[in-house]
């Protein structure tokens, strides 16, 4: 290719917006007219960072596949880049007079917020326009939830944006030049497939859509918080918004579309309100990026708690002689995926039985997350630690919820097979089957399988005190105050709780 320098070009820079259906900022591509040329960057420095995993890069690999499969078909191209953003760009400013740069609005970790910060000074130290699009209902500068959720609601009402990919006119790079710039191979762990993962792209996600309205949506409700039956009644949408294979307003006009010839109308209109709450979350975080790093209530700084090493890799490796705890843990490690409720109460065990503080787990619960949205993480995960100050205090008991939502022990003994002969009465609480017991059910507690590293009882009695003592502090209430007043909606002139 002869240098191009003097050749006017837009890009399209994709992030976790990786489809080709509802995309705004392609749309306003195309209507530009100017040739575009498609980019997406692995970034080393975001894939080394301490929240990521392999099977986020191996999802991202497969949807950027399926991505470039679309685009390949109407004659273009989306360039991959294992490299940071900025060098790649000044090299192709060498080549290309850059006009535009089109990209959806991200709400990352702290890392790409930063990276988005220098992006955009760079840009306009460079006299290149940066058009960001908001993505999925999140509103970037709010100060406050005024009229969110009518703004929401519009948003998600409003026409979904189908650009016509055979009118655009594609850049194709220099194989040299490519070459020069696409970064060193992927590692093999990436690019290889694993079954034991969701597969990433476009029309997975909406095989997901399609056969969770058509068929599983039925016992949505009703297997919500149950370990193994949640794994098929509930969407499993989860990785396909995180990484954009799906506009979230597609799935909600999707949802409204088949409504009326639902089997179960009201599990769909449970799921809509969740759509909602996702949007909720990713808001706070959004609007007040402290929830990665700092207690939301600062008040919560007052709170002391020691690092327990031991404790720590007994939770993350499924070893705290706690089955139901263990199965989610190893279930996560191996698929990415346990329901809303388990991780609530795995988080529960941790910060409240084992009363480790919050930011020791919350990178390691975002590497096994298949589904990991930074937006939504870290505020659960204070929600769930209970320091925000503003929400009831969650402290869950594992054995009873062993006990309430896998009976028979299903998800505990296909997850921890040590138990996989004891029977549903006993599975919950091996440790306290008698001797001859365990030696019939082939489980010797402290052999083959742990025996409980604390007392449930005790650990949640002492952290109930604790906690409770705490939300009733002046200075706990009046940090209250101000959360409730910016992430909380204004009814009738005051604000009420989360």
């Amino acid at each position: 290719m002869k240098n191009a320098a003097s050749t006017p070009i837009n890009i399209i820079w994709y992030k976790r917006d990786l489809r080709t259906t509802d995309h705004e900022p392609l749309c306003h591509a195309q209507d530009e007219g100017l040739p575009l040329l498609a980019v997406y960057f692995m970034e080393p420095s975001v894939m080394n960072h301490p929240d990521s995993d392999p099977r986020h890069w191996r999802f991202a690999w497969q949807s950027f596949q399926a991505l470039n499969s679309k685009i390949s078909a109407a004659g273009g191209r989306v360039y991959l880049f294992h490299r940071e953003a900025e060098p790649v760009l000044e090299i192709l400013r060498e080549h290309f007079t850059i006009k535009t740069v089109f990209s959806s609005q991200e709400t990352g970790n702290s890392l790409t917020f930063r990276r988005d910060l220098r992006m955009a000074k760079w840009f306009q130290q460079r006299g290149i326009i940066w058009r960001e699009f908001q993505n999925n209902g999140v509103i970037r500068g709010l100060n406050n939830r005024k009229n969110w959720d009518e703004r929401w609601h519009a948003y998600m009402n409003d026409k979904t944006r189908n650009a016509d990919l055979h009118r655009i006119r594609w850049v194709h790079l220099d194989d040299a030049l490519y070459h020069s710039l696409q970064g060193e191979p992927l590692p093999e762990v990436i690019t290889r497939q694993d079954a034991s993962f969701q597969p990433g792209g476009e029309d997975w996600a909406w095989k997901y859509l399609e056969d969770f309205i058509r068929y599983r949506h039925i016992h949505y409700t009703r297997h919500i918080s149950k370990p193994e039956k949640s794994r098929r009644s509930c969407s499993r949408l989860s990785p396909y918004l995180a990484y954009g294979n799906i506009s979230l307003r597609s799935v909600y006009q999707y949802t409204l579309q088949n409504m009326e010839g639902a089997r179960n109308k009201s599990a769909l209109s449970n799921f809509i309100s969740r759509l909602h709450w996702h949007c909720h979350f990713i808001q706070k975080f959004e609007s007040e990026c402290r929830y990665e790093h700092e207690n939301i209530n600062r008040a919560y700084d007052a709170l002391s708690k020691e690092f327990n090493e031991a404790y720590y890799h007994a939770w993350l490796h499924g070893k705290t002689g706690i089955p139901i705890v263990d199965a989610c843990m190893r279930c996560l490690r191996a698929t990415g995926y346990v329901n809303f409720r388990m991780r609530a109460m795995v988080v529960s065990f941790a910060v409240y039985n084992l009363w480790l503080d919050w930011r020791h787990i919350a990178q390691p619960l975002a590497r096994l997350f298949l589904d990991y949205e930074p937006g939504i993480h870290y505020p659960q995960l204070q929600m769930q630690s209970g320091t925000t100050g503003v929400n009831t205090l969650r402290i869950y008991n594992p054995v009873k919820n062993s006990e309430q939502h896998d009976p028979d022990g299903e998800f505990i003994k296909k997850w921890v097979p040590e138990l996989a002969f004891v029977p549903g009465k006993l599975i919950h609480e091996p440790h306290r089957m008698s001797f001859l017991e365990q030696r019939m059910y082939n489980c010797i507690v402290g052999k083959d399988y742990p025996a409980p590293i604390v007392s449930v009882e005790e650990t949640r009695k002492r952290a109930a005190d604790i906690m409770w003592a705490f939300k009733k502090k002046a200075e706990v209430k009046e940090e209250g105050k101000r959360i409730l007043a910016r992430h909380v909606r204004p009814r009738d002139g005051s604000v009420t709780g989360a």
